[in-house]
């Protein structure tokens, strides 16, 4: 599977971007896709995830309520809705896939396939 994650940008606090990420191959139902980011100098940190086949979500605390993640099966997407951004959101954005993950919180699973990541940068 291939990821090709899109939609980053330049952004004002308090602005919004949506980020899309296509996937190609077969994405079956029991995988989960996550969006990941890393900041200069920071460690890649967990976004968000959502369970193929029904649209399952988990966030980290800082976006919750910020941020949507949602799939359309049909095209094979994964999409982060991001809303009222801030400053120390800005990162490169990574979208990758988990094929059946082991953990049920997906924040500590491996994943197996990683997108090439697209930076958002938000200005104060």
């Amino acid at each position: 599977v291939q990821l090709q994650a899109s939609g980053g940008g330049l952004v004002q606090a308090g602005g919004s971007l949506r980020l899309s990420c296509v996937g190609s191959g077969h994405i079956f139902s029991s995988d989960v896709m996550g969006w990941f980011r890393q900041a200069p100098g920071k460690e890649r940190e967990f976004v968000a995830a959502i369970n193929w086949r029904g649209g399952k979500t988990q966030y980290t605390d800082s976006v919750k309520g910020r941020f949507a993640i949602s799939r359309d099966a049909a095209k094979n997407t994964v999409y982060l809705q991001m809303n009222s951004l801030k400053p120390e959101d800005t990162a490169i954005y990574y979208c990758a896939l988990e094929r059946n993950p082991h953990y049920s919180d997906w924040r500590l699973n491996s994943y197996d396939y990683w997108g090439q990541g697209t930076q958002v940068t938000v200005s104060s």
